[in-house]
């Protein structure tokens, strides 16, 4: 993960070049700023954000206020306090929660006339799901640029710039950039040993890998345990979260290249749910949008205050990830076929790709002597959760070679549905630079080489999973774990690895 780092030279050559005394105010060396603002930013985010103190929220946040988020857009002080409220702080059980990086703030002094009247703060952060009995789980990333205003000799947050939020495996996956290899045509691959003692140093019990090389898979391996003293076999089971989401997009995209289904047909003329038969918005819902998570829905609609499913915003009109969409989708595709999602499933993907080991829930026919048993951040067995019914948003349990089949299937759909593989593996609606979301993937150009990226990740707690697709050069990965703590991991084993025919390098 990329991290800004604040030099004791730095600090030292702000101490004697940055010094304001304010008659009847507190006075500030650039040492003593940086740290009464450090203090600042960590009980702001703590009792605002955090514990949702909403009387100190608003009595620290100027009525001025200007909020410039990357993917929620602007909002001004009424707005901030009512995403918060609605957002941060309506479910308790389901808390979202902030921890800043380690040594990423930097404090820079605001003058006019020779004296000190704000602050400018830059750092980096990480946001965390709380849920009782469980670890906190990593959900994503981001860096903040704040004005803080002097008022007296206290400090009001005026102006926010909240931008680069990633998927955590985004940042990990980026390094790859500086990646070689000795072959221009084997994608290299990890030791047993390296592997092994990534996973002992970060209390994670077993990593699966899939490499995939030019459209061929090259190797399937399964390291670690199950769980203490149980070794992990080759056909490990893993949960994989969201990595269902490919699956029932392709899905998807086969019945329409069928001529069974169109991607631009109202899912209302198959399912409307109950709440949302008075809001006429429902019939903008479409497979399109679903796929690229413009539905407008919440990820779920336990984190709405009433529980129950709403629209944020008007479908198609902007780009919110969305496991509630997938379930729409789900319903109003077995209300059209007569069929459930793992009956269609089986047809249109799972048997053409050959995948004979993947279960959208448990049933007898799962093996849970290959299970690979969940654990959290400190290496903790997790309870063992049985779903028992589909869930087009998450749950999958597979092997590394099945999805790696999956992926190898997904590569030759651009001779059997062109059109829609196009649509697929390019940025259908960008979120940023180099940088948006396909039909069910999100999709990254801006390499040298001019390939793009097609990446899916899946969290859940004590699960961690990640499916990279090259469509160019046909390379690509699988990487299951079953431990929360997988970004140092992910940090360590990508640079490693080989994802092209030459040296990739970010334009």
């Amino acid at each position: 993960m990329l991290k800004l780092t604040l030099s004791l030279l730095t600090a030292a050559v702000f101490s004697l070049c940055f010094k304001t005394a304010e008659a009847g105010q507190t006075s500030y060396t650039a040492e003593s700023l940086h740290q009464a603002l450090s203090q600042k930013d960590a009980e702001f985010f703590e009792r605002g954000f955090n514990q949702c103190d909403l009387a100190y929220l608003d009595a620290n946040v100027s009525a001025k206020l200007k909020f410039y988020h990357d993917r929620a857009g602007f909002q001004d002080k009424a707005l901030f306090m009512q995403s918060v409220r609605q957002n941060l702080c309506s479910d308790p059980a389901h808390k979202p929660i902030r921890k800043l990086t380690a040594g990423s703030l930097r404090t820079f002094p605001l003058y006019q006339d020779q004296q000190l009247y704000g602050a400018i703060q830059h750092g980096e952060h990480e946001f965390y799901l709380r849920e009782p009995g469980k670890a906190d789980r990593l959900t994503g990333t981001a860096r903040f640029t704040s004005v803080w205003l002097k008022q007296g000799d206290d400090w009001q947050l005026n102006d926010v710039l909240s931008y680069d939020h990633q998927d955590p495996v985004i940042r990990a996956a980026e390094t790859v950039a500086t990646s070689t290899t000795n072959s221009k045509n084997n994608i290299a691959e990890p030791s047993a040993s390296f592997i092994e003692g990534l996973l002992k140093q970060h209390q994670v019990p077993a990593l699966g890998l899939g490499i995939i090389n030019q459209g061929k898979l090259q190797s399937v391996r399964v390291y670690g345990e199950l769980q203490q003293g149980v070794p992990a076999p080759a056909n490990t089971l893993f949960k994989v979260a969201s990595l269902t989401k490919p699956i029932v997009s392709l899905l998807t995209l086969r019945l329409v290249a069928a001529g069974k289904f169109n991607l631009d047909e109202p899912l209302a003329r198959y399912w409307v749910d109950p709440d949302l038969k008075t809001d006429p918005r429902h019939l903008l819902l479409t497979p399109r949008l679903v796929l690229t998570h413009q539905s407008g829905f919440a990820n779920w609609r336990y984190l709405e205050p009433n529980k129950k499913l709403q629209f944020q915003f008007q479908p198609g009109t902007r780009h919110q990830y969305s496991g509630e969409g997938f379930e729409y989708l789900r319903k109003a595709l077995e209300a059209k076929f007569g069929l459930k999602l793992e009956q269609l499933a089986e047809q249109y993907v799972f048997k053409p790709a050959g995948m004979k080991d993947t279960h959208f829930y448990w049933t007898p026919a799962v093996d849970e002597q290959r299970y690979a048993r969940n654990h959290d951040a400190k290496g903790q067995l997790l309870p063992l959760e049985k779903h028992s019914t589909a869930n087009a948003a998450a749950n999958l349990l597979t092997t590394v070679e099945d999805y790696s089949k999956f992926l190898l299937f997904v590569l030759t759909q651009q001779q059997t549905m062109p059109a829609l593989y196009q649509q697929m593996q390019s940025i259908q609606v960008p979120l940023k630079a180099n940088n948006g979301v396909g039909l069910g993937w999100e999709i990254f150009s801006g390499f040298s080489t001019g390939e793009a990226l097609m990446l899916h990740t899946g969290k859940d707690p004590g699960v961690s999973t990640a499916a990279m697709l090259f469509p160019q050069s046909g390379n690509g990965y699988v990487i299951f774990m079953n431990g929360d703590n997988s970004m140092p991991v992910l940090e360590q084993l990508l640079p490693q690895l080989y994802l092209g025919a030459e040296l990739w390098q970010r334009k």
